[in-house]
């Protein structure tokens, strides 16, 4: 295929493209992540966690001129919707009442990671544009009821809405490393005080941040912190190429109990942990917390050096705690930011439980195509009636902030 003089070609996933060509165009966007990496794509495919037989069938989409890689971007054909998190299963279900098919759908999206951040790798603009306008034509050459791109980046969604997609909201929660709360567009955007006083800046240490919290919430976090203290608990922090192997293996115990306690098992393959060991080690951290030098629980973050941005990924126990989870997977890692200078940690999907612990409602965005007119008007005026529920519910939220009103941290 040709448009706009780019040759596109479809790759049976990253293990088919050069590693330096997609690491380098990835370095160039406005919102790169480490799971956005060749070696984090790649591992999902070899480890067998992201594979065919399971629903996730790799169909990587270039555009070339000549030798060199313009643009790309990861995509699945999927035959069910799980592992995605942006949630469509009513969609689905509409077309089965009606005699229609929607799967295979095509899915652009790194699999089981609800982080947003760039998918649409261009070496521009039009690059971008051109990107999804031959996503949109494979879509159709391939017959697909529809076409779903996941976590954008406010440069995806740009290029998404030109091309007619349709855009949909959805809420996470992030922390801030910065004195107050600071406005709803997102952990890193702002720069001001509520209430426009002195300029934000990063907290010294983990006392100041709790400090700028109202009195009720530092109140409970210490009372947290305290049970698992006064259960015998400590915990230490391994990072990057320090995480051993028993260390990486502990991690899996636990990962994957929390799957199975749950009753499924788990997305993630042992080989895909292996392969972050050995070619992106320095993309993550793992809090390890012990009782008389044992192991009982962990959580793995993940973390960008350069950006000073970390990710809460997974957490797993061997026995239960009373806020253990709360320490694992929020405290320590926000000591962690605090005291490395890391300015952002997204705590994923969902949850409204993380406001209490300071990490604010952030809207995510993703962006869709419907082949069927019908179905597209039809799901159009729903994204439209689901949009304004959704600004209303992150401005219920904002009214319950977690922080002073002043937003000046006070020493108790």
């Amino acid at each position: 295929m040709n448009s706009n003089d780019y040759v596109t070609r479809v790759v049976e996933g990253a293990t088919g493209l050069p590693a330096t060509d997609w690491d380098d165009l990835l370095a160039l966007q406005d919102q790169p992540t480490p799971f956005m990496r060749h070696a984090y794509l790649s591992a999902l495919e070899t480890s067998g966690s992201a594979k065919a037989s399971i629903g996730w069938t790799p169909r990587f989409l270039t555009l070339w001129r000549g030798d060199q890689l313009e643009a790309a971007c990861p995509l699945y054909l999927k035959d069910h919707s799980y592992g995605e998190y942006v949630f469509d299963w009513a969609w689905a279900d509409a077309y089965q009442r009606h005699g229609l098919a929607y799967y295979p759908k095509a899915l652009c999206a790194v699999p089981f990671t609800p982080v947003p951040g760039s998918r649409l790798l261009a070496r521009s603009d039009a690059g971008r544009l051109a990107l999804v306008r031959a996503l949109i034509a494979w879509s159709q050459a391939e017959a697909l009821s529809s076409l779903h791109l996941l976590f954008l980046s406010p440069a995806d969604l740009r290029a998404c809405e030109a091309a007619g997609l349709m855009a949909r909201h959805t809420v996470q929660f992030h922390w801030s490393n910065r004195v107050g709360p600071g406005p709803r567009q997102g952990a890193a955007a702002s720069e001001a005080a509520p209430g426009g006083g002195t300029p934000a800046g990063p907290y010294p240490d983990f006392d100041t941040f709790l400090g700028a919290l109202s009195q009720d919430k530092r109140k409970k976090i210490r009372q947290e912190r305290r049970k698992v203290a006064e259960a015998g608990i400590t915990f230490r922090a391994a990072e990057g190429a320090e995480i051993s192997q028993p260390e990486w293996e502990f991690f899996y115990r636990c990962y994957a109990r929390t799957y199975r306690e749950h009753g499924n098992p788990p997305y993630l393959r042992p080989a895909f942990f292996e392969a972050m060991a050995s070619d992106l080690a320095e993309s993550w951290v793992l809090f390890i917390a012990e009782r008389a030098g044992e192991p009982i629980a962990c959580s793995l973050v993940g973390v960008d050096r350069a950006n000073g941005v970390a990710w809460g990924r997974y957490w797993g126990a061997l026995e239960r705690v009373d806020c253990l989870h709360f320490e694992a997977c929020y405290y320590q890692p926000l000591q962690w930011c605090i005291a490395n200078g890391f300015g952002r940690f997204e705590g994923g999907a969902q949850g409204e439980h993380k406001m209490a612990r300071a990490l604010m409602p952030v809207p995510t965005s993703s962006a869709h195509w419907l082949a069927h007119p019908t179905f597209s008007d039809a799901v159009q005026r729903f994204l439209e009636r689901e949009g304004e529920g959704i600004e209303g519910y992150l401005t219920r939220l904002e009214s319950r902030t977690p922080f002073k009103r002043d937003g000046v941290p006070t020493a108790d």
